[in-house]
């Protein structure tokens, strides 16, 4: 039974993340109305729009469904561990939610500022299916990481990080939906000749995700120069956030390129499918963090007739 858990996480893990990029693929080719204004159906003559869009909707239902399937398994299987009923209701009920922020968008329309939610609710659901694997894999002694302590310093940077990294997100699905991404034909100012403030909203946007996606990228660059210093002995740490900076790295170049390119498709989709792994793996920090904060409140010193017993943490 795990062993069959295990491959159908992982098929279900790789089937959120194509329902994301499949979302950046909607939204950057136009076809969030390729169905017209009918859903879950689809109306109007076929083209391209409708194509995409329609194809979609199928893939997200039908990972919708692995998901709910995942999560029944595991709370029967994996009920006892701490974190895997928390894990199940909010990867399936944001993936509920997701989906009916699109169906409201093409039944009524939305604005920018909710549409742009879409993209950071199905990122939620991503990420803790993604983690509902790991802790399927987990099962197996190899993969565990009970034993991993996080100081109180990294554990600052990890959790700030994190929510910043979603403002980011957030702030990049304003781009795209608020039709920003070209109103800025330089990088990484607005005009590289001009060092003057943005003149209107379209502009402010952009440079404001800019702004905020160059601070993510030196933040990320920080707390790696701090895991490479203090975590070489604790290779999930020094590892993880050496894998997160290369991603960080690969996000701010697909960005810079998206502008010279013209929004090139390809390269639009590798931004998009770089800041959700970069996700992924910044939510598996917060989960070891939760897991330290446990391990750190049991910090005991019991002494019976000479003995000492301590459970410490490393900070």
């Amino acid at each position: 039974m795990y062993r069959f858990l295990k491959w159908f996480s992982v098929i279900t893990s790789i089937g959120m993340l194509l329902t994301l990029i499949g979302g950046a693929l909607v939204t950057k080719t136009g076809s969030g109305m390729g169905c017209g204004r009918s859903w879950p159906l689809c109306s109007g003559e076929w083209s391209i729009e409708l194509i995409i869009e329609l194809s979609h909707r199928i893939v997200s239902g039908s990972v919708g469904i692995l998901v709910l399937i995942l999560c029944i398994c595991s709370w029967i299987k994996l009920g006892h561990i701490r974190e895997t009923k928390f894990l199940c209701v909010i990867s399936f009920s944001f993936i509920v939610i997701q989906g009916l922020i699109g169906a409201a968008a093409v039944l009524w329309g939305q604005s920018d500022f909710i549409l742009a939610l879409h993209f950071g609710i199905s990122l939620i659901s991503f990420s803790t299916v993604l983690l509902l694997t790991l802790l399927i894999f987990e099962v197996d002694e190899k993969f565990n990481t009970e034993k991993i302590s996080i100081d109180r310093r990294m554990t600052f940077h990890i959790v700030s990080i994190s929510l910043f990294s979603y403002i980011v997100v957030y702030s990049g699905a304003l781009v795209r939906h608020a039709h920003a991404s070209l109103v800025c034909k330089d990088w990484p100012l607005c005009d590289n000749s001009s060092f003057s403030l943005p003149i209107h909203f379209l502009e402010w946007v952009q440079m404001g995700h800019r702004g905020a996606a160059g601070s993510l990228y030196l933040w990320i660059g920080y707390a790696t120069f701090l895991a490479i210093k203090h975590y070489k002995y604790q290779k999930v740490i020094y590892i993880g956030w050496i894998i997160a900076f290369i991603l960080a790295s690969l996000q701010v170049i697909a960005g810079a390129l998206m502008i010279y390119s013209q929004l090139n498709l390809y390269i639009a989709l590798f931004h998009a499918f770089f800041i959700s792994c970069l996700f992924g793996l910044l939510s598996y920090f917060i989960l070891l963090v939760s897991r330290n904060k446990s391990v750190s409140a049991l910090i005991i010193d019991v002494q019976t007739g000479g003995t000492s017993t301590e459970i410490k943490d490393t900070r």
